[in-house]
């Protein structure tokens, strides 16, 4: 082979190497550029993903307003496992949740919460596609989700916003007078805590970070004990006039000072509770009286002229002095009840609702007796009927207590029968215990003749049967003996 040959094989070869090598390149490129147009891709994806988490990530405008939970002694283990497991599955489901309002406020101020809430940007129907037969929606002013789980009831809420913005009837209503009659416009976690009440109700606790929203400073009112509405005063008072009642309430319970911008409204605002239903009113003064702080409830609604608006059948019988019969039994009534409270005993809330109302009723027996010439029993049972529209007038009394007021107050007197088998025949009446309660305080407040008969039946309930037929003598011996009456026969006449 020649020299020639041999260099143009080499040649040759080189050039086809080369032109194999540029259609490696060439493809390299291609394959590079697909890689790039995957990568941007994947970008995108991500970024959806990541907007999709942000639902359930506090937004990085919340972070001025993040407090650790640790810092104020809030921890996981304190909370509801239940409310907890509703929030980490609205979580899993792409949703912000969050553990909110008075439970955590009682926490940071050292008490058990009676219950918790959630707060989410879930509506009411995704609430309930999750949570499926546990879930049940209940309201038509707030729309509500209850989580059941037994008999512990976690309420889902979804963010409300302001009515500044147009919406339809079905999701926003308000009044001449400003009040909200359909409050279900949505938004934001931001939007919800301006829609909060008061400060120390717009705290929000976030388990995935362990961490407390607070917006408006609550946690620092909380420690100076000051109770601050959210926004103008008289604005939120008109939107939910029972806000007022919230405030006494707070106040009387958590031992706290009510703002001077959010206090001076309330005298002048007051007859807003007249808009409220009375259904919901019976509700909220169960909420006042009954809750461990009666008796300085009560004084805090006198002051601020918001007991007429729930009692107004009881004014007539107050005095300037404030020592009348009526007003020193529903003073004596609610510190019998704060005790019963704090010794963890069942309560009755038709017997409180019995005493408020007795003298009234006392009263007015008296003039149906005087001007109708009624006996005693139809006095009472006419009586009983009036003062019990002017209570159900102004708070919606349920049946269920209504009868048990009327039993209590007709069993006054059946006490007053100590003779035979009278007194045996009143024990075995079902309210018999609340209607000797009854006839104690009265003892207490009246003196006289009612502290013997409270006295008699109390050592009557407690004695054996011998006992019993001796109290029943010595009473004989010393009641006045009926006097005998006399008739005359009648004439026959013969035909």
């Amino acid at each position: 082979m020649s020299v020639r040959f041999i260099q143009n094989v080499l040649f040759t070869e080189f050039i086809i190497l080369t032109y194999i090598k540029n259609l490696f390149s060439k493809h390299s490129k291609q394959v590079k550029s697909t890689k790039i147009d995957r990568s941007s891709l994947n970008v995108v994806v991500h970024s959806t993903k990541s907007t999709k988490a942000k639902t359930n990530k506090p937004v990085q405008s919340h972070k001025k307003y993040t407090v650790k939970a640790s810092q104020v002694n809030i921890h996981a283990r304190m909370l509801s496992k239940n409310a907890l497991s509703v929030v980490e599955k609205l979580n899993r489901h792409g949703y912000e949740a969050y553990i909110v309002g008075g439970c955590l406020r009682d926490l940071l101020l050292g008490k058990t919460p009676k219950d918790f809430d959630v707060a989410t940007n879930a509506r009411p129907e995704q609430v309930q596609a999750i949570f499926q037969r546990r879930c049940r929606l209940v309201g038509r002013r707030f729309r509500l989700a209850h989580i059941m789980f037994g008999r512990d009831i976690i309420e889902v809420a979804t963010f409300r916003a302001s009515h500044e913005v147009n919406h339809s009837e079905q999701q926003a209503k308000q009044n001449q007078d400003g009040m909200i009659l359909r409050d279900n416009v949505y938004g934001t976690l931001e939007q919800d805590a301006q829609r909060r009440d008061f400060t120390v109700n717009a705290l929000y606790y976030s388990p995935r970070d362990n961490s407390i929203y607070d917006f408006y400073h609550g946690i620092d009112d909380l420690k100076a004990g000051k109770l601050r509405l959210i926004g103008n005063p008289v604005t939120r008072y008109q939107e939910d006039p029972v806000r007022m009642l919230r405030a006494i309430r707070f106040m009387a319970k958590l031992d706290m000072f009510l703002d001077k911008a959010s206090e001076t409204p309330i005298v002048e605002l007051a007859p807003l509770l007249k808009n409220i239903p009375p259904a919901r009113l019976f509700d909220e003064s169960l909420k006042l009286l009954q809750t461990g702080s009666g008796e300085k409830t009560y004084y805090l609604l006198r002051q601020y002229g918001l007991f007429e608006q729930l009692f107004p059948a009881l004014i007539p019988y107050f005095t300037e002095q404030g020592d009348s019969l009526a007003e020193r039994m529903i003073i004596h009534s609610l510190k019998s009840t704060d005790e019963r409270i704090a010794d963890n005993l069942r309560l009755n809330s038709a017997f409180l609702f019995a005493t408020f109302f007795w003298y009234p009723l006392r009263e007015k027996v008296d003039i149906l007796k005087n001007e109708g010439g009624l006996n005693n029993h139809d006095a009472y049972a006419l009586a009983s009927n009036e003062i019990m529209d002017l209570l159900c007038h102004s708070l919606a009394v349920p049946r269920r207590h209504t009868g048990v007021i009327r039993e209590i107050w007709l069993l006054q007197l059946q006490l007053l029968k100590r003779s035979g088998r009278f007194p045996e025949r009143t024990m075995e009446q079902p309210k018999f215990r609340a209607a000797y309660d009854l006839l104690a305080m009265r003892a207490e407040i009246e003196g006289g003749e009612s502290i013997e008969l409270a006295k008699w039946w109390h050592e009557y309930q407690f004695s054996n049967a011998e006992q019993r037929i001796a109290l029943l003598k010595e009473q004989d011996k010393n009641a006045p003996k009926p006097k005998k009456r006399y008739y005359r026969k009648r004439s026959t006449k013969k035909d």
